[in-house]
C-alpha cells in the first residue's frame, strides 16, 4: 500500500490518502496539545506509543464484538484504517467525575457516577466542541436516529469491555471520548483510543496516567502512557 497526499492534519495525528480508495493511513505525531491548541509541545516517543496503544485497544474491542476501522500497524508511528464517513459528533462516557463536568456542574472530582453519564459533543474546534443533545443531532442532520442509537450502544459496550480491561491492570477508566463513522453502510468506531482521549487513574493512589499530566503540568506524560501500556501488556518494542 502506498501513502499518497495528506488528507488533513489534526492536533496530534495526520491522515493520508492511499492508493486504495477505501483505506487511509494515520500518522501519530509527537505533538501534544491542550486547551484547544493554546498549549502545544513535542514529546519524544508519544506518537509511537499512541499508535501501538490504540492498535492494541482496537484489537481488544474487535475481539469483544465492537467493529472498528483499524486494519493494522505498518510502522512505528503509522496504522492503516478503513476510510469512514465520520459523524461530526463525540460520544463521551464518564464513570468518575473529572475535568469539565466538575466545572460545569460544580461537583467534586473523584465522585463515582452510577450509572455512568453519557454526553454528546459537536466536533468543532472553533466552537470549542460544545455539548449537544439528540434533538440537535436530529434537527441539524448530523446523524439519523438509528445511527444515534447505534453509537450509544457501541459506546456503552466499549465501557463494559474497557473498564474491566483497565481494572484488571489496576487502573480506573475515569472517562473517554469516541468517534464513529459509516463504512459500506455499517457504523464503526473510528479515530483512536489512547491516553490522549481518556482519563486513567491508578486504582490505589489515583495517580493520573493520562493527558491530564500535560494539561496540569505534572510532567512525565509519555512515561505515564508507557506505564499504562506495560500494565496492559502492549508490545512497545
Amino acid at each position: 500500500m502506498q501513502k499518497r497526499d495528506e488528507l488533513y492534519a489534526g492536533k496530534a495525528k495526520s491522515v493520508y490518502f492511499t492508493d486504495d480508495d477505501s483505506k487511509l493511513i494515520l500518522h501519530y505525531r509527537n505533538d501534544t496539545s491542550a486547551f484547544d491548541g493554546e498549549k502545544i509541545e513535542q514529546l519524544d516517543r508519544k506518537g509511537e506509543v499512541n499508535n501501538k496503544f490504540s492498535a492494541f485497544i482496537m484489537q481488544k474491542l474487535e475481539e469483544a464484538g465492537v467493529p472498528t476501522h483499524h486494519e493494522g500497524v505498518i510502522s512505528a508511528e503509522e496504522s492503516v484504517v478503513k476510510k469512514l464517513d465520520m459523524f461530526p459528533i463525540e460520544c463521551v462516557v464518564r464513570n468518575i467525575a473529572a475535568g469539565s463536568i466538575c466545572k460545569r456542574l460544580g461537583v467534586e472530582e473523584g465522585i463515582s457516577l452510577n450509572p455512568p453519564t453519557f454526553e454528546f459533543f459537536l466536533k468543532n474546534d472553533e466552537l470549542h466542541d460544545p455539548m449537544i443533545n439528540e434533538y440537535h443531532i436530529r434537527s441539524f442532520g448530523w446523524a439519523d436516529d438509528v445511527a444515534v442509537e447505534k453509537m450509544k450502544e457501541l459506546t456503552f459496550k466499549v465501557n463494559e469491555v474497557l473498564t474491566q480491561l483497565f481494572r484488571d491492570a489496576d487502573m480506573l477508566l475515569v472517562d473517554y471520548k469516541l468517534e464513529f463513522g459509516r463504512y459500506r453502510g455499517e457504523i464503526l468506531l473510528g479515530d483512536e483510543f489512547t491516553p490522549d482521549g481518556c482519563r486513567l487513574w491508578d486504582v490505589e493512589t489515583r495517580k493520573k496516567l493520562d493527558k491530564d499530566r500535560f494539561r496540569q503540568g505534572l510532567g512525565g506524560v509519555v512515561e505515564a502512557y508507557e506505564e499504562v501500556a506495560r500494565r496492559l501488556g502492549v508490545d512497545l518494542s
